[in-house]
């Protein structure tokens, strides 16, 4: 009697197919959470000797998600095979010829499902170069060299980028049918066109190349560039990412970065500060050579510059005296080195001050003449 009520059909299929379809696609559901964890954990024990140092909870945050896609499609095919209509329907029919050629549904859910399980294994090859690029950073980060924290984000893109190049082909192959060796082969004689399409393309890439084999800086240097003063963050393909002293955030392609002159000025062992100290005119020279005298003592003797002070009366200005100042400060960082350029300026106030000069401003003198009337004949400024 249960046999008879299971093998009833309704709508083109037995009640026991539609009790398979529901039931496998219930365990699926249900399942497929424990089962891509202990799948991961297990793909985990591949890399446990080359990450020691990685906790196994990024592994598992970067592979459950695509295992559990994975495993989802693969329940939803096994459950729809279950049924019989309407998947045997014929979708598209064709004559040629004799041959008689038709297309029915599973025949397109087939090549759907075969799709989506080919992005879901490539995208869980993805999530792996991600892992391994995550172990290596690490790594980096132990080095006092800036070179390998630069390299790793460009392998894992360049990683990426093959992989998702021979993620197409398989599917222009097992899905589509096409014939990838012609494909691959075609690319040959289109190549040029492409090259030419892709110009700019190609040289930001070479671009890329050279700046890993010239190291004209690392990520982390602080450089000039195009007008920009900035800290590299990221070496990419196509790009240099540039984060300014403002905080934002600069893309320049990598083709400026090495046609532009570039001051890379981590490199540079000191930083220079010159500026002028207008006095009063009327301060006299004895005044003057003793403030400048002063202030080359105290710069002279700071435990942040070098003996290479220089302060001399410079120049006659419209408003002051100018008392020239430059001086080196070997503190490359630069909120140190704003600091002690802060501590510096105070001083040389007070040097001026205490020498009872003062500053001068931009100042205009009128000078009237007067007629018999008192009355103003003419002004100069």
């Amino acid at each position: 009697m249960d046999t008879q009520f299971l093998n009833q059909i309704v709508w083109g299929n037995t009640i026991k197919s539609y009790l398979l379809f529901i039931g496998i696609i219930l365990l699926g559901l249900i399942l497929k959470k424990v089962i891509s964890k202990i799948i991961s954990k297990s793909l985990f024990t591949l890399f446990h000797k080359f990450s020691k140092e990685i906790k196994i909870d990024k592994f598992l945050d970067l592979l459950v998600k695509p295992i559990e896609f994975l495993i989802s499609i693969i329940v939803f095919y096994v459950a729809i095979n279950q049924l019989n209509y309407p998947l045997e329907v014929v979708v598209f029919k064709r004559t040629v010829g004799k041959s008689l050629y038709t297309i029915t549904i599973i025949q397109v859910l087939d090549k759907v499902f075969l799709f989506l399980i080919i992005i879901s294994a490539f995208r869980i090859l993805l999530r792996t170069i991600d892992f391994i690029s995550h172990v290596f950073s690490y790594r980096a980060s132990l080095t006092e060299s800036k070179t390998d924290d630069q390299m790793v984000p460009f392998l894992r893109e360049l990683s990426k980028i093959i992989a998702i190049i021979l993620g197409v082909f398989v599917v222009m192959g097992a899905v589509f049918n096409m014939n990838v060796a012609t494909i691959v082969a075609g690319l040959g004689i289109g190549g040029l066109a492409i090259a030419l399409a892709a110009q700019d393309t190609l040289q930001n890439l070479l671009g890329s190349f050279t700046i890993f084999a010239d190291k004209p800086f690392v990520v982390g240097d602080l450089v000039n560039v195009a007008g920009y003063d900035g800290v590299i963050e990221k070496v990419g393909f196509r790009s240099t990412l540039l984060r300014t002293m403002d905080k934002t955030l600069v893309v320049i392609p990598n083709k400026k970065m090495i046609d532009s002159p570039l001051e890379n000025l981590t490199l540079r062992n000191l930083r220079r500060v010159k500026f002028n100290v207008g006095v009063l005119y009327g301060t006299s020279p004895a005044v003057i050579r003793k403030i400048s005298e002063e202030i080359t003592d105290y710069i002279q003797t700071h435990k942040e510059t070098t003996q290479d002070t220089l302060v001399t009366f410079d120049s006659f200005g419209d408003s002051s005296l100018n008392i020239q100042v430059l001086y080196f400060i070997e503190i490359v960082d630069y909120n140190m080195y704003m600091k002690i350029k802060e501590e510096i300026n105070y001083s040389v106030m007070d040097i001026v001050l205490k020498n009872e000069a003062d500053f001068a401003f931009p100042s205009r003198t009128l000078y009237h003449e007067f007629g018999s009337k008192g009355i103003p004949l003419q002004k100069v400024d």
